[in-house]
């Protein structure tokens, strides 16, 4: 099974989607749904996808495990519950019992305090997942990877999985400090990576392949090939790339790692880490 690890659906207004600011995001600005990103991965061979959240509410996580009823290509659903919450435990009860709620994600690179994970209400909460089965996507900057490796030391059971590489400054070329950091949170075996999101954080529209192969060598002999999964992060992808363009950038370059390599990262890896 060939499997998309992370995109996204939405029926777009104004107020739910502040972050959709701007000519710039016109591409996204509009409704994506199952039967869009159907047409493009039968196009390219998937066979379905993880669904992650674009809202932090309870009824986001509500409304793709709905779409997930309908929809068998939706894998499962990264949904979001609020980690700091006294009500946790209930959010959690009425939400895992439907098997296609796999993990939850929290947007914390929105978030104003770079320490936002250490609070102790965040991880209070954090330590509840894993008893639901559930795993944890990391969506960071950066400059919050040290507090990832602070975070994750601390729950050695709890599975978790970094977004997007954690967005380094492609356009620019930048590596360091972040491919240290990136070995750092890679030593713990708990810790996956997505080989997502990366089109965004380079030149819209005007990058080159070559842009990217110094990002993923430092990514794969981090993790290694049992410990990454390909994400589209689609349809935010499209403001700097078609969808199978997205796919390509990644399967191009595993595929000089064997077929058992691209097997793992285009699907095995994904389906096990989410048990799907």
């Amino acid at each position: 099974m060939k499997i998309d690890s992370h995109q996204h659906f939405w029926e777009y207004n104004a107020d739910e989607y502040p972050w959709m600011q701007g000519e710039k995001m016109n591409p996204i600005r509009g409704d994506f749904g199952p039967a869009d990103l159907e047409r493009l991965q039968s196009k390219v061979g998937l066979d379905g996808s993880i669904a992650v959240q674009a809202r932090q509410s309870m009824k986001e996580s509500r409304w793709l495990l709905e779409l997930a009823e309908r929809n068998p290509r939706i894998k499962g659903v990264v949904g979001w519950v609020d980690l700091r919450s006294g009500d946790l435990e209930a959010q959690l009860e009425e939400l895992s019992p439907n098997k296609a709620f796999v993990g939850v994600r929290h947007v914390v690179h929105d978030e104003p305090d770079d320490q936002f994970m250490l609070r102790p209400e965040f991880l209070r909460g954090l330590g509840k997942l894993h008893g639901y089965g559930m795993t944890y996507d990391l969506l960071l900057f950066p400059k919050h990877l040290p507090v990832a490796v602070d975070v994750v030391k601390r729950f050695p059971e709890q599975p978790f999985v970094l977004d997007h590489i954690a967005k380094p400054l492609i356009k620019d070329g930048g590596l360091s400090p972040w491919y240290k950091e990136i070995a750092e949170l890679a030593a713990y075996p708990n810790v996956y990576c997505k080989v997502s999101g990366m089109v965004t954080e380079a030149a819209w529209r005007a990058w080159n392949k070559r842009d990217f192969r110094p990002y993923m060598d430092i990514v794969f002999d981090a993790f290694g090939e049992d410990r990454l999964m390909f994400g589209s992060d689609w349809p935010v992808c499209l403001l700097s790339a078609d969808y199978d363009e997205v796919v390509h950038l990644v399967t191009d370059y595993v595929k000089e790692r064997g077929e058992a390599v691209l097997e793992k990262v285009m699907g095995a890896n994904a389906a096990r880490f989410y048990g799907v």
